[in-house]
């Protein structure tokens, strides 16, 4: 697991879901269970948002150039925004699709193999979730946390779909469309958890509490009077950190060099911060006397 890349999970996760949106449409089909076909097609988005993940997984691997000096990192997180966008777009219909089997007259009682197609579903993606989650930990990937979320999620609405299926058989008619109409909020809730995580790390938003953090460890190394400023921000799964910090004014450059690389170091083996970018002002008299 300590040497798998982040792509090995997006792979882990397409192929899981061809298997299983294969299996559930079949099976719905067959056995006219409209909760297990809006399983099905919640997980054929999924492989379309597990392939938009991926993409953006290779894109933001590639090398920075004269137009991305930077790097091309953030292309993981435009392709979680990609995905939510989809898995909206599908959960809409499946919304409007169980609304009009709600209203229909006609309602029809599912085969018992639906639940069972189900039930094991469920225990298959849990698996797959906890497989995926220890990946984000440990490559500190937002997009394979997303897609990791959508499996627990995804698991959670197979068992849902378990109970609406085998309601049907106890005379609640009903619960099979019902179910279908509660998947589809639950694609619609994840895909806006997904987009609001997206667009908060898009959009430079950061964890207040670790830059308190950040701020108060930076300012206890020694040779630094006065943490100023802590800013953050992510480009992909790394952390880029810009630290302002006044040091003593009779200090030569070496001197305060030395303390903005302790900085870094510092940063690099407590928090895993890639980059620090460290700017140094003199401590002035006035603040001396006020410290």
């Amino acid at each position: 697991m300590k040497q798998m890349k982040p792509e090995v999970g997006a792979w882990v996760s397409i192929g899981s879901y061809f298997v299983l949106s294969s299996v559930k449409l079949s099976v719905g089909y067959w056995t006219n269970s409209q909760a297990l076909k809006a399983d099905g097609l919640n997980n054929f988005t999924d492989i379309i948002s597990s392939i938009a993940i991926l993409i953006g997984l290779l894109i933001a691997k590639k090398p920075r150039d004269e137009n991305h000096p930077y790097g091309h990192s953030r292309a993981e997180h435009i392709s979680s925004l990609l995905a939510a966008f989809i898995m909206m777009t599908i959960g809409m219909e499946v919304l409007m699709d169980a609304a009009l089997a709600l209203k229909s007259d006609k309602k029809m009682v599912p085969d018992a193999i639906a639940a069972w197609t189900a039930f094991f579903a469920a225990c298959f993606m849990f698996f797959v979730y906890l497989f995926n989650k220890k990946l984000a930990e440990r490559t500190n990937s937002q997009a394979i946390a997303a897609a990791a979320k959508d499996h627990l999620s995804d698991a959670l609405v197979s068992i849902g779909t378990v109970i609406g299926i085998m309601g049907t058989h106890i005379g609640v008619i009903w619960l099979d469309s019902l179910t279908a109409l509660i998947v589809g909020l639950i694609i619609c809730k994840t895909a806006w958890d997904i987009f609001k995580e997206a667009s908060y790390t898009l959009t430079d938003g950061f964890d207040e509490e670790k830059l308190r953090q950040y701020k108060q460890e930076i300012s206890e190394i020694p040779g630094v009077e006065q943490v100023t400023d802590v800013k953050a921000r992510m480009l992909g799964n790394e952390v880029i950190l810009d630290v302002t910090i006044q040091v003593s004014p009779y200090l030569n450059v070496v001197k305060s060099h030395e303390i903005a690389d302790c900085i870094e170091v510092f940063m690099q083996e407590k928090h895993d911060v890639t980059k620090t970018h460290v700017h140094i002002e003199p401590y002035s008299t006035l603040d001396e006397k006020t410290h």
